[in-house]
């Protein structure tokens, strides 16, 4: 008697799974029966919690879980990768992980489990290496329409709202996100799923999809770093580089250097601030905001070992501090949208990946 031997050493799926839902459980269930281990890869983790991405990597991890049966779930791997805002270097962290988390991680035969939704499955190709294994869409589901029924029925009778939605999701997830519905998140992020939703809709009129242009600076001195505390939506009482919206008169610099002053009381001489000038670069990933498709042009100073200068919260920020850069990395689920990418990419706070 013969055995077919499977055609994949290893399947890998990528998702954000926020939350996991059915079209997700069909994937996961090809994905098992490609390979003999699966790699689940999580996207956004180590995130703050937001409207978009409101469940952290370990708690998807865990709904998914529950979603298989003993002997499936001995099968798949987690391996939660952080967005990077970047595609060669999220690439390489995405393969980079799942060497790591799989013991069949360096396998010659890697299927990548996909359904080529629209331009955002692009990434699917990118992969070389691996098989990419198209899958059917099986189910017209996604995961923004979960999320706005269960945060825009917040105030209404949630079970209701979740037995519509048996559909959609698994029992596992149902029973998570009633649990969830417990937790002082809940109610966080549906005040800010409001919040943005009043923000889009007052741009809904303009004949074209808005693109907001923001300035932002990254101000060291000595090791140390100045951030703010956001005390306005979105993001209440996250932590960003002090910035702002560019003024119509005002180039991109001089908009820098408002923003930094307004938000923090931050006030050297202006020749000063030049010489401390040591790079800029423009972060423009489409998916950087909840707002929107919103650019920045991201100034960095580096004032040296001098006495730090006084700041002092104003404007929207409750509270402007300087930070030690050596405590960074630690703290990157407390920062707004990309701002951690943003420190990361002139300080260097994450390692380089290993071959």
């Amino acid at each position: 008697m013969t055995t077919t031997q499977p055609a994949f050493d290893l399947a890998v799926l990528i998702g954000r799974f926020q939350p996991f839902h059915l079209g997700h459980l069909a994937l996961l269930r090809q994905a098992l029966a490609q390979a003999p281990q699966v790699a689940v890869v999580m996207g956004s983790a180590f995130q703050a919690r937001t409207p978009k991405n409101p469940f952290t990597w370990r708690e998807r991890a865990e709904t998914i879980r529950l979603s298989l049966s003993p002997a499936d779930q001995a099968r798949v791997h987690f391996v939660p990768v952080r967005d990077h805002y970047d595609e060669a270097r999220w690439v390489a962290a995405v393969q980079a992980g799942v060497r790591t988390a799989c013991p069949t991680g360096r396998a010659a035969r890697v299927a990548l489990i996909g359904h080529e939704k629209d331009a955002s499955s692009a990434y699917l190709t990118q992969f070389p290496g691996w098989t990419l294994v198209s899958a059917p869409r099986q189910h017209h589901i996604d995961g923004t329409h979960i999320r706005d029924a269960y945060f825009g029925n917040a105030s209404t009778a949630l079970s209701a709202t979740l037995a519509a939605l048996s559909d959609a999701a698994p029992p596992c997830t149902l029973a998570f996100l009633q649990a969830w519905s417990a937790l002082p998140h809940f109610e966080a992020m549906a005040q800010e799923w409001r919040m943005l939703q009043q923000y889009k809709a007052s741009w809904a009129a303009a004949p074209y999809p808005p693109v907001f242009v923001t300035v932002d600076t990254v101000v060291k001195c000595g090791q140390k770093v100045l951030l703010v505390q956001r005390g306005q939506p979105p993001g209440v009482g996250l932590l960003a580089v002090p910035g702002g919206f560019i003024e119509q008169r005002e180039t991109a610099y001089q908009s820098a250097l408002r923003e930094l002053r307004e938000e923090t009381r931050f006030n050297l001489l202006a020749s000063t601030m030049q010489s401390a000038l040591k790079g800029q670069a423009v972060f423009d990933h489409p998916d950087r905001s909840q707002r929107g498709r919103t650019i920045t042009h991201a100034f960095f100073f580096d004032l040296g070992d001098r006495p730090l200068p006084e700041v002092l919260a104003d404007d929207d920020a409750q509270a402007a501090v300087w930070v030690d850069i050596s405590a960074l990395p630690d703290m990157e689920d407390r920062f707004l949208d990309d701002h951690f990418h943003m420190l990361d990419h002139f300080l260097g706070l994450t390692p380089p990946l290993a071959d």
